[in-house]
């Protein structure tokens, strides 16, 4: 890739950022403010919570921005920790909708049905419906709406350029080499928790390997172990979030963290072992974006409901690794331990 493909790549990048943005403050705008109000007045049942989270998530296409909210809400003492558990799982559902979102870069076909979803023929529609909108300027409701196709539309823009980029390396003798290092399923589940972390983003990092499978290069054997790794290195930006916040907000970070980290250990421990003894063929052929949503979405889903029964103890867990003492202070005192 020359500098040109590189600058083509970090526009794109940088387009997605934007049009999530642009979206997401367009559904918040269009929600009244009630999103928040009613996840904070969130009360009832694990399975309720999952399913909240997963929405708020779908609406607002982040669930880093849904997590560093429940991270706020419980640090203002607004939501219980143990309702947090289960907000956090919905939010790894939710977060899902936008690979399937951004898998419909991928199609191709010479019938009118399947050009007719084509990126080619729902950008410029979205466009200008987008701006169809912004131009009434009759309430601030149409122009949020019409912020929120324009956010659409730069979102499918953004990732053709990042396709059009990475385009060439299919070509590159190097890059295909690089990808079966990648291979090694720790070596990507790391790759995938560095990068993710880094930019702060699952749904990019998403994006980015979503695109990379456009050049043919990318195996399912090397874009699983990434996917895995990605759900790892989405936790960080509620571990900032917390660092200035109370005990039980960063317990909430730690809750998520340990999720993620759980249900990515025991999804990747039966994965690997049914793919020894039964070798799924489709580790070997080539990635598609509409495959890593699936697999993307198979293991959030996973995770969240073999989990769920185990929320309690992600809570116990978290308050264990915050202690309400930072420390002890020991003293015999008639055989007994005081604090």
């Amino acid at each position: 890739m020359d500098l040109f493909g590189i600058v083509t790549l970090l526009g794109g990048l940088a387009l997605f950022f934007y049009g999530m943005n642009l979206m997401a403050e367009g559904l918040r705008k269009l929600s009244g403010g009630r999103l928040e109000e009613m996840l904070g007045k969130l009360t009832s049942g694990s399975l309720r919570a999952v399913l909240f989270g997963a929405g708020a998530t779908a609406v607002m296409q982040s669930s880093s921005a849904v997590t560093v909210m429940v991270v706020g809400f419980v640090d203002a003492e607004v939501m219980q920790l143990e309702q947090s558990a289960g907000v956090i799982m919905g939010a790894n559902i939710g977060t899902t909708i936008t690979s399937w979102l951004l898998s419909t870069t991928g199609i191709r076909g010479g019938t009118v049905w399947l050009r007719l979803f084509e990126p080619s023929f729902l950008l410029p529609i979205l466009a200008m419906t987008g701006m169809f909108f912004c131009l009434l300027k009759k309430n601030e409701k149409q122009k949020t709406v019409g912020n929120l196709f324009m956010g659409i539309a730069v979102i499918l823009f953004g990732m053709e350029k990042m396709r059009d980029a990475v385009a060439p390396l299919s070509a590159v003798p190097e890059f295909k080499g690089l990808m079966v290092r990648f291979a090694n399923p720790l070596h990507g589940l790391l790759t995938g928790a560095v990068l993710t972390a880094v930019i702060q983003s699952s749904s990019a990092s998403v994006g980015i390997l979503q695109a990379l499978c456009t050049t043919g290069a990318v195996s399912y054997n090397v874009a699983v172990p990434i996917i895995m790794g990605q759900n790892i290195g989405t936790c960080i930006t509620a571990i900032l979030a917390s660092l200035s916040a109370s005990k039980n907000a960063k317990r909430a970070a730690c809750i998520h963290l340990y999720f993620n980290l759980i249900g990515t250990t025991v999804f990747m421990t039966v994965f690997y072992t049914l793919h020894s003894l039964f070798r799924f063929e489709f580790m070997q052929r080539a990635a598609s974006e509409a495959g890593i949503a699936v697999i993307h979405t198979i293991l959030n889903i996973t995770a969240a409901f073999v989990l769920l029964p185990f929320s309690k103890y992600l809570v116990l867990l978290a308050k264990k690794t915050i202690p309400d003492h930072s420390y002890r202070k020991m003293r015999k005192n008639g055989g007994k331990e005081k604090l």
